[in-house]
């Protein structure tokens, strides 16, 4: 068990007024000329929420296999399209992203059984290779290509892990990015499949003991409910290899709490099985079960989810647990198996200022990896959780790897930041230092730009780090086209990283924002716990105040100011576009939590109310949820930005229906002039293992929109 369970041009100033005007004209035409399609109100819908009544007349979007709703998604790709390819420098925006995308792109290898894996894509396939050598200067092996799966590059590699012995690789596909898995077994030398297939796995690793390996998995769910029915009773079976699925054992259940979700993994001893149990995106419970012991039973450790609980490793019966228990910031502690009673818990590397993301025990060492004003310092530790020295590489940037087996004595790791691809290094455990392994080249001057971390005011005193990214020399005049981008939930933090998509807007003189907003986890905990239920708002009032501190600065202006935001970052974007309209020129929500009065009646959808609460919690907590709710605050009588929100028909994890309601409110409302239109993927799902051709589609779609929306033409 390793880790934890737990992604230039300068602008061109000075614009004749005449063609400017033209510019501005063009624009109207083309909004005024936009005949969105109609979709039918069912005004018969309404929810009573203590004592409020609440109309939902978009509710039959949400059934998704209906001829109705299909029609609808075609008719509002069609007018999206259509929009699309009426603006003159799409074309151009695509063709310099095949160019600058083009450049191989190489994972850090991980040891297992004396194999070295790796992942590797030439430049424009769809889905990167998975290959081994038998030694580091060996030759290079392909192991498994997902694209000779899927023509169109629809199947992805989702989990993979190889047998103790190395003889077998498991690995599990997922098609047109849905949750949804399907597991297979490959013999490593004949690069030949078994017989095996397992389907309706979710959120699940592989994780092998003797001859099979145990994993997590549902009930088939009904027909026409795969993508959005609720997922509940999840158990933990174990796989014999060569055998049906229909004869696996069954581990674990609680049929009595068909809510909570289940994931397991054997330590590297091969004595235990570590049982995470989870139901919500906060805090797990956490058993055990003797493997050394025929027909042992399942032993409790954690009872509760009140906390983060995460094996890193176990030796002599001692678990080392990443926690937040009594450190927001988190900690690693020494849990007695024989006597796991929380008074004998010890620490083991203690809370310090910065948050620790985690850790990886190998060449018997744990490698600390903490982030400090949202970025990476890794710290050694020895066996007995004494703090030997840092990693020989301090950077502002973000630091990722460390995998292996708890003997060796070399791993990898890879440095990225906002302007660097990723550099991969061989670290030499033993004697702390770090040889450059593997370097990305690609067709971007990472030297003509710079990174600033700066930390503002929000609307309650509480300073803010942002990241502003720029090309050196920029004019600070209010005009430069800014793209500030956000997340603000689930403890997820923002740390440098470099986006090949991004690298195109910093070529016309463009400014990235990255806001690193109370939800996250960039300050542990107490970050986190400021951004959620309900201190919600104090999310969007920090990202607000990115905006007014950006447009303050005159690093931008409200005309030239994008925002953009995916999953309960499209929350975020779809909540601020309501409560400061002024501010933006292009809303950008992508796959966004938009209803908030049902989200937790969808797939897994009820894991966030930690974060959010449901409108069946209280009145106060149903008043809170539906000041907010982007379908919900749409208002007639305001000014919109330009908007385009992107979803794709098979995302179950937050169902494309928050969209398609989150629009059709919009269209039906808003009597302004600017476009408000969606684009919905097709075959796609909420993000992961989205074909390379698609993306670059939709990032070209998403740029031309933007541009086109401020007014500013890019040089080609």
């Amino acid at each position: 068990m390793k880790v934890l369970f737990k992604f230039g041009i300068y602008m061109v100033l000075g614009l004749l007024f005449f063609l400017t005007s033209c510019n501005n004209d063009k624009n109207r035409k083309m909004a005024m000329e936009l005949n969105y399609p109609e979709t039918r109100r069912d005004t018969t819908v309404i929810d009573n929420y203590f004592g409020v009544q609440v109309s939902d007349p978009y509710r039959w979007l949400e059934d998704d296999n209906s001829d109705e709703t299909a029609e609808w998604v075609k008719q509002q790709n069609e007018l999206t399209f259509k929009y699309m390819e009426n603006i003159p420098y799409r074309n151009q925006i695509k063709d310099r992203l095949l160019k600058i995308w083009d450049y191989p792109k190489m994972s850090a290898p991980v040891k297992k059984s004396d194999k070295y894996f790796y992942y590797r894509n030439d430049g424009l396939q769809n889905q990167s290779v998975l290959y081994y050598k038998e030694s580091l200067n060996g030759e290079e092996i392909e192991l498994l290509d997902p694209n000779v799966l899927d023509k169109e590059g629809g199947i992805s590699l989702s989990t993979i892990a190889v047998s103790d012995d190395g003889k077998y690789l498991g690995y599990a596909i997922s098609k047109a990015g849905s949750d949804w898995q399907e597991i297979f077994i490959r013999d490593i030398e004949t690069k030949k499949d078994l017989d095996d297939h397992l389907e309706w796995v979710k959120f699940s690793g592989i994780s092998w003991y003797n001859d099979g390996f145990f994993y997590s998995g549902y009930p088939e769910p009904e027909e026409g409910q795969e993508l959005s029915g609720v997922n509940e009773n999840c158990k933990i079976f174990y796989h014999k290899i060569g055998t049906d699925q229909s004869e696996d054992k069954l581990i674990f259940e609680d049929p009595i709490n068909p809510e909570i979700g289940f994931s397991a993994g054997v330590t590297d001893s091969k004595k235990y099985l570590v049982i995470s149990a989870t139901k919500t995106t906060s805090g797990n419970a956490l058993y055990i079960k003797d493997l050394s012991v025929e027909n042992s039973g399942i032993k409790k450790i954690v009872d509760n989810f009140d906390n983060d609980f995460y094996v890193i490793d176990e030796i002599n019966d001692k678990l080392y647990v990443y926690t937040n228990y009594n450190a927001p910031r988190y900690k690693v502690i020494e849990i007695n198996v024989k006597n796991p009673n929380p008074r004998y818990w010890k620490d083991f590397i203690a809370e310090e200022t910065g948050v620790l993301q985690s850790v990886s025990s190998i060449g018997n060492k744990f490698i600390a990896n903490y982030m400090k004003d949202a970025h990476s310092v890794v710290k050694i530790f020895d066996t007995n959780g004494k703090y030997l020295h840092d990693l020989d590489k301090s950077i502002i940037g973000t630091i990722s790897g460390f995998g292996g087996e708890r003997e060796d004595n070399i791993t990898f790791y890879t440095i990225t930041s906002f302007t660097t691809p990723a550099e991969i290094y061989q670290y030499d455990i033993n004697k702390n230092k770090s040889v450059l392994y593997e370097k990305s080249k690609v067709d971007f001057n990472t030297a003509d730009y710079e990174t600033k971390q700066i930390f503002y005011t929000s609307e309650d005193g509480t300073s803010i780090p942002m990241f502003i990214v720029f090309k050196k020399g920029i004019a600070l005049d209010g005009n430069n086209p800014t793209l500030l981008y956000g997340y603000g939930g689930f403890n997820i933090s923002l740390t440098p990283y470099f986006s090949i998509s991004r690298c195109i807007w910093l070529e016309q003189g463009g400014v990235v924002a990255i806001a690193n907003i109370r939800g996250g986890g960039e300050y542990g905990e107490e970050w986190h716990k400021d951004g959620t239920l309900l201190k919600k708002q104090n999310v969007f009032d920090d990202f607000i105040a990115a905006a007014e501190y950006l447009i303050s600065e005159k690093y931008t202006s409200p005309a030239r100011l994008a925002i953009q935001g995916g999953s309960n970052g499209g929350l975020l974007i779809g909540a601020v576009t309501n409560q400061r309209p002024d501010l933006f020129a292009v809303a950008l929500p992508a796959v966004g939590v938009m209803d908030m009065l049902r989200y937790h009646k969808f797939t897994i959808g009820r894991y966030w109310a930690t974060d959010y609460g449901t409108s069946e919690d209280s009145g106060k907590m149903f008043d809170y949820l539906y000041s907010y709710s982007p379908v919900h605050n749409i208002k007639a009588d305001v000014e919109y930005p330009a908007v385009l929100v992107t979803t794709a028909d098979h995302d179950d994890r937050v169902v494309p229906a928050h969209s398609f309601k989150y629009i059709a409110t919009l269209q039906n409302t808003y009597k302004g002039e600017n476009p408000v239109l969606i684009r919905i993927e097709t075959q796609a799902g909420h993000g992961a293992g989205k074909p390379t051709m698609k993306m670059i589609d939709e990032i070209a779609d998403t740029y031309a929109f933007t541009f086109y929306n401020m007014d500013f033409t890019p040089v080609y």
